[in-house]
């Protein structure tokens, strides 16, 4: 079993939860026309909904919805229509599941209006520096707050992403992050990272990311990883010129999970809740977290 010390504690909207022996699983809510695994399915506020509601079904810990798409190439979306794409959803959710919720945003405007809609949680994968706002939205509110590396920008990041010590250099990052919110008003208790798995980086910087969690784990937060689905995935599975088409990627994700639950990775964001709860699940039965630790 995991040790008392080796559990992570996440400070957000008065009270402090204990993360388990196993990772924390985030459902992905989409309310987008051009996400890259299932953009436009959730795009409408009622199905939507219904997607957060079935993901906690399926034993989804919190929610995260989005309304701006961050695939590689993706555009920007006007405030107005992000607001117009989440607020109804949070709301809606808020009201049905006492699951905590997450908006996916950079900016402070949308974080401010989801946290009066119900969200408890900012996930910013600027890590907080796109918007000269958003550590104040978020200092001033009680939100937890998930802190993301990337390198570069969604329209540019995977153009030719460099690192000399691709571990290194992120754990640096994040621990900046973590002192800077601090100075802002964010205390670290408050704060969760994420190395930022496709964001800037190869399939080779993603496989060694992935195989390193305990770097980022003695930065003494709790580390959320959201590979699912995702383009490197695509190329490790191989089977095909250009690598596995997305609807093919569930047994990596879940492959990948069960990895990540192994090395004590507190949170992991997927889309097929049910199939890695049910697979880490499983894991764990046969005590897999004991040989974890050996």
């Amino acid at each position: 079993m995991a040790s008392a010390a080796s559990l992570r504690s996440w400070k957000f909207a008065g009270r402090i939860r204990r993360l388990g022996e196993t990772p924390w699983i985030m459902g992905i809510v989409n309310v987008t026309p051009d996400s890259f695994s299932d953009g436009g399915q959730y795009l409408e506020t009622e199905r939507a909904v219904e997607r957060g509601m079935q993901l906690v079904a399926d034993g989804a810990d919190l929610l995260d919805v989005g309304g701006e798409s961050t695939r590689p190439g993706a555009g920007p979306v006007a405030e107005n229509d992000e607001l117009d794409r989440v607020i109804p959803v949070i709301e809606q959710l808020a009201a049905a599941t006492d699951a905590p919720i997450s908006v996916d945003t950079t900016k402070s405007a949308v974080a401010r209006e989801a946290l009066k809609a119900g969200a408890t949680i900012v996930n910013d994968i600027s890590g907080l520096m796109l918007d000269p706002h958003m550590a104040d939205v978020c200092a001033e509110t009680d939100c937890g707050v998930i802190a993301m590396h990337r390198q570069g920008t969604p329209q540019t990041m995977q153009d030719d992403p460099q690192y000399a010590d691709v571990v290194g250099e992120i754990v640096a990052h994040l621990h900046e992050r973590i002192e800077s919110l601090g100075q802002r008003g964010i205390a670290a208790e408050r704060i969760v990272i994420d190395p930022g798995i496709g964001f800037g980086k190869t399939a080779a910087h993603n496989v060694e990311i992935l195989s390193h969690i305990a770097a980022f784990r003695a930065l003494g937060r709790p580390v959320l990883i959201g590979h699912s689905r995702k383009r490197f995935l695509g190329k490790l599975l191989g089977g095909q010129l250009l690598g596995r088409k997305i609807d093919e990627r569930t047994s990596g994700t879940i492959g990948v999970a069960i990895a990540l639950a192994g090395q004590q990775t507190d949170i992991l964001r997927v889309h097929d809740v049910a199939a890695v709860k049910d697979a880490i699940t499983a894991w764990r039965a046969i005590g897999g977290e004991r040989r974890a630790e050996r």
